[in-house]
Protein backbone atom coordinates (compact mmCIF):
# COMPACT_ATOMS: atom_id res chain seq x y z
CA UNK A 1 0.00 0.00 0.00
CA UNK A 2 1.05 3.73 -0.62
CA UNK A 3 1.70 5.56 1.79
CA UNK A 4 -0.53 9.06 0.89
CA UNK A 5 1.93 11.14 2.46
CA UNK A 6 4.76 10.21 -0.01
CA UNK A 7 2.53 10.10 -3.31
CA UNK A 8 2.90 12.92 -5.97
CA UNK A 9 0.37 14.88 -6.78
CA UNK A 10 -0.51 14.34 -11.08
CA UNK A 11 -1.86 16.88 -12.63
CA UNK A 12 -5.51 17.14 -13.73
CA UNK A 13 -5.97 15.25 -10.51
CA UNK A 14 -8.64 16.91 -7.92
CA UNK A 15 -6.40 18.75 -5.00
CA UNK A 16 -3.39 19.14 -7.29
CA UNK A 17 -2.04 22.36 -8.62
CA UNK A 18 -2.47 23.07 -12.13
CA UNK A 19 0.22 23.06 -14.40
CA UNK A 20 2.06 26.60 -15.37
CA UNK A 21 1.60 28.26 -18.45
CA UNK A 22 4.45 28.59 -20.96
CA UNK A 23 7.18 30.41 -20.00
CA UNK A 24 6.00 30.48 -16.21
CA UNK A 25 3.40 33.04 -14.34
CA UNK A 26 3.48 36.49 -15.07
CA UNK A 27 5.77 39.13 -12.89
CA UNK A 28 7.76 35.28 -11.37
CA UNK A 29 11.39 34.92 -11.88
CA UNK A 30 13.72 32.71 -10.36
CA UNK A 31 16.84 33.44 -8.32
CA UNK A 32 20.08 34.68 -9.79
CA UNK A 33 22.40 33.48 -6.76
CA UNK A 34 23.47 30.64 -5.78
CA UNK A 35 21.72 27.36 -7.17
CA UNK A 36 19.48 26.25 -4.68
CA UNK A 37 19.57 22.26 -3.00
CA UNK A 38 17.98 19.61 -5.22
CA UNK A 39 14.02 19.09 -4.43
CA UNK A 40 14.33 23.30 -2.52
CA UNK A 41 11.11 24.41 -3.53
CA UNK A 42 11.83 27.88 -5.86
CA UNK A 43 10.60 31.10 -4.38
CA UNK A 44 8.56 33.50 -6.37
CA UNK A 45 9.62 37.09 -6.35
CA UNK A 46 7.25 40.11 -8.31
CA UNK A 47 8.16 42.47 -9.76
CA UNK A 48 7.57 44.80 -7.35
CA UNK A 49 9.93 43.95 -4.94
CA UNK A 50 12.66 43.85 -7.44
CA UNK A 51 15.55 46.63 -6.88
CA UNK A 52 14.86 49.75 -8.90
CA UNK A 53 17.55 51.49 -11.42
CA UNK A 54 18.15 55.23 -9.61
CA UNK A 55 17.91 57.35 -11.92
CA UNK A 56 20.54 60.86 -12.22
CA UNK A 57 19.09 64.70 -11.19
CA UNK A 58 17.71 66.47 -14.01
CA UNK A 59 20.15 69.48 -15.29
CA UNK A 60 17.52 72.00 -14.05
CA UNK A 61 18.62 70.89 -10.57
CA UNK A 62 22.38 71.08 -11.21
CA UNK A 63 21.55 74.51 -12.84
CA UNK A 64 19.38 76.07 -9.49
CA UNK A 65 21.93 74.97 -7.44
CA UNK A 66 24.92 76.32 -9.07
CA UNK A 67 23.22 79.79 -9.88
CA UNK A 68 22.27 80.09 -6.27
CA UNK A 69 25.60 79.58 -4.84
CA UNK A 70 27.10 81.86 -7.57
CA UNK A 71 24.26 84.49 -6.49
CA UNK A 72 25.63 84.19 -3.29
CA UNK A 73 29.05 84.55 -3.79
CA UNK A 74 28.27 87.65 -5.89
CA UNK A 75 26.02 89.22 -3.01
CA UNK A 76 28.71 88.49 -0.13
CA UNK A 77 31.39 89.94 -2.40
CA UNK A 78 29.45 92.96 -2.89
CA UNK A 79 28.79 93.05 0.95
CA UNK A 80 32.85 92.76 1.33
CA UNK A 81 33.48 95.58 -0.82
CA UNK A 82 30.76 98.12 0.76
CA UNK A 83 28.92 98.34 -2.67
CA UNK A 84 25.07 98.81 -0.72
CA UNK A 85 24.24 100.68 -4.14
CA UNK A 86 25.31 98.13 -6.16
CA UNK A 87 23.15 95.25 -4.14
CA UNK A 88 19.55 97.72 -4.79
CA UNK A 89 20.60 98.14 -8.46
CA UNK A 90 18.23 96.85 -11.09
CA UNK A 91 20.91 94.31 -12.26
CA UNK A 92 21.00 92.54 -9.18
CA UNK A 93 17.65 92.76 -8.20
CA UNK A 94 16.88 90.93 -11.98
CA UNK A 95 19.37 88.36 -10.92
CA UNK A 96 17.54 87.87 -7.65
CA UNK A 97 14.10 87.57 -10.33
CA UNK A 98 16.38 84.76 -12.52
CA UNK A 99 17.30 82.73 -9.58
CA UNK A 100 13.94 82.62 -7.84
CA UNK A 101 12.43 81.08 -11.56
CA UNK A 102 15.10 78.47 -11.80
CA UNK A 103 14.81 77.17 -8.68
CA UNK A 104 11.08 77.00 -8.89
CA UNK A 105 11.60 75.32 -12.00
CA UNK A 106 13.74 72.86 -10.26
CA UNK A 107 11.25 72.42 -7.12
CA UNK A 108 8.81 71.30 -10.29
CA UNK A 109 10.61 68.96 -11.56
CA UNK A 110 10.23 65.11 -9.58
CA UNK A 111 14.00 64.68 -10.45
CA UNK A 112 15.49 67.86 -9.85
CA UNK A 113 13.33 68.39 -6.78
CA UNK A 114 16.49 67.23 -4.11
CA UNK A 115 19.02 69.84 -5.49
CA UNK A 116 16.26 72.75 -5.97
CA UNK A 117 15.43 72.06 -2.17
CA UNK A 118 19.23 72.91 -1.52
CA UNK A 119 19.26 75.56 -4.08
CA UNK A 120 15.82 77.24 -2.47
CA UNK A 121 17.63 77.33 1.37
CA UNK A 122 20.70 79.53 -0.03
CA UNK A 123 18.51 81.83 -1.75
CA UNK A 124 16.45 82.15 1.42
CA UNK A 125 19.33 82.59 3.51
CA UNK A 126 21.55 84.91 1.12
CA UNK A 127 18.85 87.35 -0.81
CA UNK A 128 19.64 90.49 -1.69
CA UNK A 129 16.91 91.44 1.36
CA UNK A 130 19.28 90.08 4.00
CA UNK A 131 22.71 90.88 2.56
CA UNK A 132 21.12 94.29 1.76
CA UNK A 133 20.40 94.90 5.02
CA UNK A 134 23.74 93.81 6.37
CA UNK A 135 25.62 96.23 3.94
CA UNK A 136 23.03 98.91 4.40
CA UNK A 137 24.03 98.66 8.61
CA UNK A 138 28.22 98.08 7.75
CA UNK A 139 28.02 101.36 5.68
CA UNK A 140 25.56 103.18 8.19
CA UNK A 141 27.96 102.35 10.70
CA UNK A 142 31.45 103.38 9.20
CA UNK A 143 30.13 106.37 7.24
CA UNK A 144 31.67 104.99 3.91
CA UNK A 145 28.19 104.89 1.68
CA UNK A 146 28.71 107.08 -1.46
CA UNK A 147 26.24 106.16 -3.65
CA UNK A 148 26.38 106.68 -7.56
CA UNK A 149 26.96 110.37 -6.81
CA UNK A 150 29.08 112.14 -9.85
CA UNK A 151 32.33 114.03 -9.36
CA UNK A 152 30.20 117.10 -9.24
CA UNK A 153 27.88 116.23 -6.53
CA UNK A 154 31.22 115.37 -4.31
CA UNK A 155 31.77 118.48 -4.97
CA UNK A 156 28.95 120.18 -4.15
CA UNK A 157 28.62 117.90 -0.85
CA UNK A 158 31.53 119.78 0.48
CA UNK A 159 30.36 122.75 0.42
CA UNK A 160 31.43 124.59 3.62
CA UNK A 161 28.58 127.06 3.25
CA UNK A 162 24.91 126.61 3.19
CA UNK A 163 22.90 126.97 0.12
CA UNK A 164 21.10 130.68 -0.48
CA UNK A 165 23.21 131.98 1.87
CA UNK A 166 26.45 133.94 0.55
CA UNK A 167 29.69 133.99 2.36
CA UNK A 168 29.50 137.28 3.18
CA UNK A 169 26.41 136.96 4.63
CA UNK A 170 28.05 134.29 7.16
CA UNK A 171 31.03 136.19 8.01
CA UNK A 172 29.06 139.39 8.84
CA UNK A 173 26.81 138.03 11.22
CA UNK A 174 28.21 137.01 14.83
CA UNK A 175 30.40 134.43 15.38
CA UNK A 176 30.08 130.85 17.98
CA UNK A 177 32.01 132.58 20.22
CA UNK A 178 29.95 135.95 20.32
CA UNK A 179 26.64 134.61 20.76
CA UNK A 180 27.32 132.42 23.16
CA UNK A 181 29.51 135.04 25.22
CA UNK A 182 25.81 136.92 24.61
CA UNK A 183 23.59 134.27 25.80
CA UNK A 184 25.63 133.40 28.73
CA UNK A 185 25.33 137.04 30.07
CA UNK A 186 21.76 137.72 28.93
CA UNK A 187 21.04 134.36 31.13
CA UNK A 188 22.97 135.23 33.87
CA UNK A 189 20.87 138.64 34.26
CA UNK A 190 17.63 136.82 34.19
CA UNK A 191 18.36 134.10 37.13
CA UNK A 192 19.69 137.45 38.92
CA UNK A 193 16.72 139.88 38.33
CA UNK A 194 13.90 136.78 39.59
CA UNK A 195 16.38 135.71 42.56
CA UNK A 196 15.81 139.00 43.22
CA UNK A 197 12.21 139.73 42.56
CA UNK A 198 11.21 136.61 44.06
CA UNK A 199 13.79 134.29 45.96
CA UNK A 200 14.00 131.70 42.84
CA UNK A 201 17.21 129.69 43.09
CA UNK A 202 18.35 127.72 39.68
CA UNK A 203 19.67 124.22 38.55
CA UNK A 204 22.08 123.99 35.29
CA UNK A 205 19.21 121.96 32.92
CA UNK A 206 21.85 119.92 30.92
CA UNK A 207 25.06 120.83 28.92
CA UNK A 208 25.65 123.31 25.78
CA UNK A 209 24.89 121.91 22.52
CA UNK A 210 26.68 121.98 19.26
CA UNK A 211 25.51 120.41 16.04
CA UNK A 212 26.95 120.33 12.60
CA UNK A 213 24.22 122.00 10.08
CA UNK A 214 23.64 120.75 6.47
CA UNK A 215 24.53 122.53 3.52
CA UNK A 216 21.69 121.76 1.11
CA UNK A 217 23.58 119.99 -1.03
CA UNK A 218 23.70 116.49 0.59
CA UNK A 219 26.40 117.06 2.86
CA UNK A 220 27.53 119.00 6.15
CA UNK A 221 28.87 122.70 6.31
CA UNK A 222 31.57 124.21 8.63
CA UNK A 223 28.72 125.77 10.55
CA UNK A 224 26.99 124.75 13.81
CA UNK A 225 23.66 125.06 15.22
CA UNK A 226 24.63 126.45 19.16
CA UNK A 227 22.09 125.78 21.82
CA UNK A 228 23.16 127.43 24.95
CA UNK A 229 22.82 125.51 28.80
CA UNK A 230 19.61 125.66 29.68
CA UNK A 231 18.73 126.65 32.97
CA UNK A 232 15.68 126.32 34.98
CA UNK A 233 14.41 127.14 38.72
CA UNK A 234 14.51 124.94 41.80
CA UNK A 235 10.75 126.11 42.70
CA UNK A 236 7.62 125.26 40.58
CA UNK A 237 5.76 128.67 39.89
CA UNK A 238 1.54 127.41 39.43
CA UNK A 239 -0.26 130.96 39.95
CA UNK A 240 -1.80 132.72 36.89
CA UNK A 241 -0.30 136.06 37.80
CA UNK A 242 2.93 134.95 38.93
CA UNK A 243 3.41 133.32 35.37
CA UNK A 244 2.73 136.79 33.69
CA UNK A 245 5.02 138.57 36.10
CA UNK A 246 7.86 136.03 35.25
CA UNK A 247 7.38 136.68 31.61
CA UNK A 248 7.66 140.31 32.10
CA UNK A 249 10.67 140.50 34.06
CA UNK A 250 12.38 138.07 31.74
CA UNK A 251 11.27 139.99 28.70
CA UNK A 252 12.51 143.48 30.14
CA UNK A 253 16.18 141.86 30.81
CA UNK A 254 15.96 140.83 26.82
CA UNK A 255 14.12 144.16 25.18
CA UNK A 256 17.21 146.02 27.31
CA UNK A 257 20.11 144.03 25.37
CA UNK A 258 18.05 144.68 21.82
CA UNK A 259 15.88 141.85 21.47
CA UNK A 260 12.31 142.01 20.36
CA UNK A 261 9.31 141.51 22.64
CA UNK A 262 8.35 138.35 23.51
CA UNK A 263 5.68 136.18 22.26
CA UNK A 264 3.54 133.26 23.78
CA UNK A 265 2.85 130.37 21.40
CA UNK A 266 0.22 128.75 24.24
CA UNK A 267 -1.79 131.74 23.73
CA UNK A 268 -5.16 131.79 21.56
CA UNK A 269 -3.58 134.95 20.25
CA UNK A 270 -0.94 133.25 18.56
CA UNK A 271 -3.45 131.73 15.91
CA UNK A 272 -2.70 128.45 16.98
CA UNK A 273 -5.37 125.39 16.09
CA UNK A 274 -7.17 124.54 19.27
CA UNK A 275 -6.23 120.96 18.68
CA UNK A 276 -2.44 122.03 18.45
CA UNK A 277 -2.87 124.14 22.06
CA UNK A 278 -4.53 121.28 23.78
CA UNK A 279 -1.92 118.95 22.21
CA UNK A 280 1.14 121.40 23.43
CA UNK A 281 -0.56 122.86 25.96
CA UNK A 282 -3.10 120.73 27.64
CA UNK A 283 -5.45 123.45 27.08
CA UNK A 284 -6.76 126.22 25.26
CA UNK A 285 -6.67 128.48 28.06
CA UNK A 286 -3.37 130.23 29.46
CA UNK A 287 -4.93 129.80 32.82
CA UNK A 288 -5.36 125.79 32.81
CA UNK A 289 -2.40 125.20 30.91
CA UNK A 290 0.11 122.65 32.07
CA UNK A 291 2.85 124.00 29.52
CA UNK A 292 3.66 127.87 28.78
CA UNK A 293 6.18 128.72 25.78
CA UNK A 294 7.51 132.16 25.08
CA UNK A 295 9.65 133.13 22.32
CA UNK A 296 11.86 136.20 20.98
CA UNK A 297 14.93 136.85 18.97
CA UNK A 298 17.18 139.83 17.58
CA UNK A 299 16.39 138.87 13.88
CA UNK A 300 18.17 139.61 11.71
CA UNK A 301 21.10 138.47 13.95
CA UNK A 302 20.46 134.56 14.43
CA UNK A 303 20.00 134.50 18.80
CA UNK A 304 16.49 133.15 19.45
CA UNK A 305 15.32 132.75 23.02
CA UNK A 306 12.81 130.47 24.66
CA UNK A 307 10.82 130.46 28.31
CA UNK A 308 9.46 127.25 29.32
CA UNK A 309 7.15 127.04 32.23
CA UNK A 310 5.83 123.83 33.42
CA UNK A 311 3.39 123.29 35.91
CA UNK A 312 1.83 119.84 37.24
CA UNK A 313 -1.05 121.19 38.97
CA UNK A 314 -3.00 121.50 35.48
CA UNK A 315 -1.70 118.45 34.45
CA UNK A 316 -4.85 116.51 34.38
CA UNK A 317 -4.00 113.03 32.43
CA UNK A 318 -0.50 112.77 33.92
CA UNK A 319 1.29 113.05 30.34
CA UNK A 320 3.30 116.23 31.83
CA UNK A 321 4.60 114.52 34.06
CA UNK A 322 5.90 111.57 32.11
CA UNK A 323 7.36 113.45 29.45
CA UNK A 324 9.21 115.47 32.72
CA UNK A 325 10.49 112.48 34.56
CA UNK A 326 12.23 111.24 31.30
CA UNK A 327 13.67 114.63 30.93
CA UNK A 328 15.13 115.00 34.67
CA UNK A 329 16.67 111.33 34.44
CA UNK A 330 18.73 112.84 31.38
CA UNK A 331 20.27 115.90 32.63
CA UNK A 332 18.93 116.13 36.44
CA UNK A 333 16.64 119.32 36.05
CA UNK A 334 13.86 119.98 38.28
CA UNK A 335 10.32 118.52 37.26
CA UNK A 336 8.24 121.86 37.41
CA UNK A 337 9.17 125.73 36.94
CA UNK A 338 10.93 128.17 34.90
CA UNK A 339 12.83 126.89 32.49
CA UNK A 340 15.29 129.36 29.88
CA UNK A 341 17.90 129.30 27.03
CA UNK A 342 19.02 130.12 23.82
CA UNK A 343 19.28 128.84 20.27
CA UNK A 344 21.20 130.31 17.30
CA UNK A 345 21.48 128.59 13.93
CA UNK A 346 24.16 128.76 11.32
CA UNK A 347 27.27 130.33 13.52
CA UNK A 348 30.66 130.11 12.12
CA UNK A 349 33.66 129.35 14.66
CA UNK A 350 36.25 132.22 14.88
CA UNK A 351 38.48 129.24 14.63
CA UNK A 352 37.07 128.23 11.18
CA UNK A 353 36.87 131.47 9.89
CA UNK A 354 40.45 131.65 7.84
CA UNK A 355 39.22 127.81 6.52
CA UNK A 356 35.65 129.15 5.95
CA UNK A 357 37.51 132.08 3.38
CA UNK A 358 39.71 129.65 1.67
CA UNK A 359 37.65 126.60 0.99
CA UNK A 360 34.75 128.92 -0.06
CA UNK A 361 37.21 130.14 -2.78
CA UNK A 362 36.42 127.12 -5.07
CA UNK A 363 32.86 127.73 -5.00
CA UNK A 364 32.56 131.10 -6.93
CA UNK A 365 29.43 130.52 -8.38
CA UNK A 366 27.27 129.61 -5.45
Amino acid sequence: MVDPRRARYIAGVDGAPPIPPPGGYHGARRPTGPDAPVGAPTPLVSSAEAPREKKPASAIGWIALVAALLFAVTLLGALLAGATDLLYGVTMLTLQLIVVGVVIAALCSPRGRVLGASALVITLMLNIATVGAMSALQTSASGSYKGQQTAEQKHEAAYPGVKDRSAGEILAQPSLEEVRAESDAALAEIRQRLSDRFGYTWTQAGQEDLRPERNGYGGESMLVQYMSVPWMTNEPIQDYDRKVQVMREVEDVLIARGMAWMYSFNDPSSNLDDTILEKFYGSTEPRSQHTWEWYTDNYPDPLRFYANIFDFSNDRDGELRAEREADSASTGEPLEGLKIYFLAPELLSEADRAEFEERMQEYPGF
